[in-house]
């Protein structure tokens, strides 16, 4: 059984009302995508809240986070206001489709369903979360595309045999893939995920690979200080 919280440096996440617990994808995003100090950041399927606080952590102006499931949207506006930011972190319980923000995002972060056509479990939460039949890749970077800022980026964290996928679907609605690192969890393994960033400009994209574990067992330096600020054992 998963922990009921999860505690990190400067904030500590309850899960116990949240299909989807805590795991390396999010922590992997949060830590990942391209922020700058005072960002307004839009958080899209936020969950327990963890890459919002993350957001939050390094220096976002604002964070919006939007969850369509009510229980895990209560317990992530529990875990934004338990923080040292609760003032600049909002959580809005809504689809992403009928979501209709005042103004436009410099960053739009998702850690999104990824399960196409396979088994579901008995936990419809969790059904919800991790299949996109209930957030089509078509449908976000459609709702992406109308809330990211010109200059602005979007970020995700996905399987790595979905990424050309879920580029095809970006393209089409204007997004263009600007950064890419695929994730191998342990030394000469295949990627597991990718972590991809698009923007509205069509510039070309830069490819990087990120190792976890190295053939020695232990984990990476890279791997070490892109979440060293985050987890409680660096």
């Amino acid at each position: 059984m998963s922990n009921s919280w999860f505690q990190f440096k400067q904030f500590t996440v309850r899960q116990d009302s949240c299909a989807m617990k805590v795991g390396t994808d999010g922590v992997l995003l949060g830590a990942w995508f391209t922020l700058e100090p005072g960002q307004k950041v839009l958080d899209i399927g936020s969950g327990t809240g963890l890459v919002a606080l993350m957001a939050a952590q390094r220096g976002a102006g604002s964070v919006t986070a939007v969850e369509i499931d009510g229980p895990a949207a209560r317990q992530a506006v529990s875990n934004a206001m338990s923080s040292p930011w609760a003032d600049r972190i909002s959580v809005v319980e809504s689809d992403i489709s009928d979501f209709m923000p005042d103004c436009r995002f410099d960053r739009i972060v998702c850690n999104p369903p990824y399960f196409r056509n396979s088994l579901r479990c008995p936990d419809s939460g969790r059904n919800a979360a991790r299949h996109n039949d209930s957030l089509s890749y078509e449908t976000l970077v459609r709702c992406v595309s109308r809330m990211l800022s010109c200059t602005g980026t979007f970020s995700a964290v996905l399987p790595y045999d979905m990424a050309e996928t879920f580029i095809s679907s970006a393209f089409q609605a204007g997004l263009y893939a600007a950064r890419r690192t695929d994730v191998v969890t342990v030394t000469g393994k295949k990627p597991k995920r990718t972590l991809i960033e698009f923007s509205m400009n069509p510039s070309g994209c830069s490819n990087s690979l990120l190792n976890m574990v190295g053939a020695n067992g232990e984990e990476t330096p890279e791997y070490t200080s892109l979440v060293k600020e985050f987890y409680l054992k660096y």
